[in-house]
């Protein structure tokens, strides 16, 4: 029998993450929770077929309030010249291992088949919500960019900053090509807000909630993470040792 991977991981995440502020304080347990990246993305590899769905929900189970979390304005005056211009001078850049680099405009994404989907939040802070996302899928725009075999790896680039640099994160091409990995432009039916991620936010609806990159700038497919940031494929994963693989 296959079992659901919510299901058979839920248990031990489950006692890490109610105590989440307090485990993380602690070297030694940040070390156990973060590790096992090989093992836990084998584990879904194994137990799933790669087109397995995140459980979907219903409107009436959708939470009357979901939490910004992370950055909830970039802040920064090339992020508040789109924010008052109503993004009509945003543009979606796809590079790196393509054969059709794009530029694509908000209205461009808006004009792709988009896909509504009603999915679980689970931050590891310990908290979730549900949610209704709705935009393109990732799969979609590679596909129209040419993406070539050589990829490995999807890239984000994002308006936000730390450290005086562009957020960024990453998955592989298998949840990249995910039916439910998707470009969010809407949010509960709205454009999506400032809050989170306005114009166009990540839903990898299989990975933890730091996953989910807000104000997405820039895609780029590489064959390797080696020379993104500091090798680890992520803002987090390189600066706090977060798991670069959070499948939930």
């Amino acid at each position: 029998m296959i079992l659901p991977r919510r299901t058979l991981l839920a248990g031990g995440a489950g006692l890490l993450l109610a105590g989440c502020d307090k485990v993380a304080a602690i070297p030694q347990a940040r070390k156990i929770l973060f590790s096992g990246e090989d093992m836990h993305r084998g584990l879904q590899r194994a137990l799933q077929d790669r087109g397995a769905l995140a459980p979907e929900f219903t409107p009436e189970q959708m939470s009357p309030i979901f939490r910004a979390n992370g950055t909830r304005d970039p802040g920064t005056p090339a992020y508040a010249a789109m924010v008052a211009n109503d993004f009509a001078d945003y543009r979606l850049h796809v590079g790196g291992l393509v054969d059709r680099p794009l530029s694509l405009s908000l209205a461009q994404l808006a004009s792709m088949p988009a896909r509504k989907q009603i999915t679980r939040h689970d931050c590891v802070e310990g908290w979730s919500a549900i949610g209704a996302w709705q935009g393109p899928m990732l799969g979609t725009v590679l596909h129209a960019a040419g993406m070539r075999r050589s990829a490995r790896y999807v890239v984000f680039t994002c308006a936000d900053l730390y450290n005086g640099r562009p957020y960024y994160e990453s998955i592989d091409t298998v949840d990249a090509f995910h039916p439910q990995t998707i470009l969010a432009l809407k949010m509960n039916g709205a454009r999506l807000t400032v809050p989170h991620g306005a114009p166009v936010r990540l839903r990898v609806e299989r990975q933890l909630g730091y996953k989910h990159a807000k104000y997405v700038t820039g895609i780029d497919a590489v064959d390797s993470l080696a020379g993104i940031g500091k090798g680890k494929g992520g803002y987090w994963e390189d600066n706090v040792d977060y798991d670069w693989y959070a499948g939930i």
